[in-house]
């Protein structure tokens, strides 16, 4: 469960776990997690007969949006290898995906809040854009996940 405090944690110190067994060693870690959300869609309905004249709004389905993660390339094929498998029909390959965001002390091993993207399963790879401009930038890898639902702990 999230742990409350009068002032908003930073954003800079989490750890995500791939759901591939590897989760006691460091296979890269991501620079960015973006795309958290989850959204409820809504029915409209309306009785012919009703008094007033608007509609009821119902929840109906909910959804979680695809969520990105990036990385500066470090030859680890963990990422790649879980593509190949999901482009290969293996829909066993889907995995729970967990992140945890830490308070500010790097010492501390707990997580203040957590967030389990169930079912994820990569849906896209970039790779880094290449340019012989300079040397000061980072190659980075970006993969997106497709999410079916998120859970907050």
């Amino acid at each position: 469960m999230a742990q409350y405090r009068e002032t908003p944690y930073g954003v800079f110190n989490y750890l995500v776990n791939l759901g591939d067994g590897s989760e006691g060693e460091v296979q890269g870690g991501f620079s960015e997690v973006s795309g958290l959300n989850a959204e409820v869609t809504v029915a409209e309905y309306r009785n012919g007969n009703e008094a007033v004249n608007y509609v009821r709004k119902i929840p109906a389905i909910n959804k979680a949006g695809d969520v990105t993660l990036k990385r500066g390339v470090i030859g680890a094929d963990n990422i790649y290898s879980w593509l190949d498998q999901i482009r290969g029909g293996d829909v066993t390959a889907k995995r729970d995906v967990v992140i945890k965001l830490k308070n500010e002390d790097p010492t501390s091993a707990s997580a203040v809040v957590t967030w389990k993207l169930v079912k994820a399963m990569p849906i896209k790879w970039t790779g880094p854009t290449l340019t012989a401009k300079g040397g000061s930038d980072v190659a980075m890898e970006e993969l997106v996940l497709s999410v079916e639902t998120i859970i907050q702990s």
